[in-house]
């Protein structure tokens, strides 16, 4: 992992239907997100935030894939924005905004590293269609998309498809999946660890196994974290909440093993909204499970 991180803020809410996680990127960073990462020890730039235009100024004309001419374009700048900052050897850690912001981040990403394998936490699989989708939003499809499954607007952003592959594609803390994206699961064959195998095994081993099948014959690991995976009692700022999530101390075991094996090139956390969230509690889990994910400790040495 690089010692150089660049913050990207994504105030994206094009994809989803409720207002607010635009400033999600606002909130994390409000969280002292910048402080914890130098006293971590590493250098920080944050580049600022993407342009999006706000839903107001725009219209819908395809009720089944929603504002899909801009997130075409705001998708594509985000990507090359990305792909910048692999480039220059930084890891790049995008601020949430809606999950639809994945389509770039992925594809910035996969642009330089061509095998890489992704593990999605999220009580959702978004990996719905135009002719799944129940909402026709289209943060519900972003991980399809990046399977090479969707409209050829979105899935050939970047020049290139698909971005990644399902062998290496792994969704943990699903517990509400539409019929179309259980069948279309079924088919690619994408690994996915619900709320029942992480009862079952615990979160410890469930990431052993994960990390197991991300890491298999890739160049690294993007990590995409929807704080909706958490459960809401402890990330109640999220638009599309689901009972019963990965608890608080669950998630953070999981950063830290991600943390012990040093594989990811790449992260970002998405769907914070300040508007439905308590005195910024949300955005502040964030930064902490960040901390976890670039190094930080209970004990900053283990005793033996």
């Amino acid at each position: 992992m690089s010692k150089k991180i660049q913050i990207i803020g994504m105030p994206m809410d094009l994809g989803q239907g409720r207002r607010g996680v635009d400033m999600g990127p606002s909130a994390i960073r409000y969280a002292c997100l910048q402080d914890l990462l130098h006293d971590l020890g590493y250098q920080v730039e944050d580049l600022g935030d993407q342009v999006v235009p706000s839903p107001e100024s725009l219209s819908i004309h395809n009720p089944k894939l929603k504002y899909l001419p801009t997130i075409q374009q705001v998708s594509e700048a985000l990507a090359e924005k990305v792909a910048q900052v692999v480039k220059e050897g930084a890891f790049p850690l995008i601020l949430g905004g809606d999950h639809s912001l994945s389509i770039g981040t992925i594809a910035g990403v996969a642009k330089h590293v061509q095998k890489l394998g992704v593990i999605w936490f999220d009580a959702h699989a978004d990996m719905n269609t135009a002719e799944t989708s129940p909402s026709g939003n289209i943060h519900g499809m972003s991980l399809a998309i990046g399977l090479g499954v969707g409209h050829p607007a979105l899935v050939e952003i970047g020049g290139f498809s698909p971005k990644i592959q399902p062998a290496n594609t792994v969704i943990v803390g699903a517990r509400d999946l539409d019929a179309g994206e259980q069948a279309l699961i079924q088919q690619l064959g994408v690994h996915v660890f619900t709320m029942h195998e992480i009862d079952r095994l615990g979160m410890a081993t469930v990431m052993e196994k994960a990390i197991e099948i991300v890491t298999a014959n890739t160049d690294g690991v993007h990590l995409s974290f929807d704080l909706d995976s958490l459960d809401p009692k402890d990330a109640p700022g999220v638009g599309t909440p689901v009972q019963g999530g990965v608890t608080y101390r669950e998630g953070h075991l999981a950063m830290e093993i991600l943390a012990e094996k040093n594989c990811l090139v790449s992260a970002e956390f998405v769907e914070v909204n300040p508007i439905l969230d308590i005195a910024n509690q949300t955005a502040k889990v964030a930064v902490q499970l960040i901390g976890s994910v670039f190094g930080k400790k209970i004990l900053s040495k283990r005793l033996n």
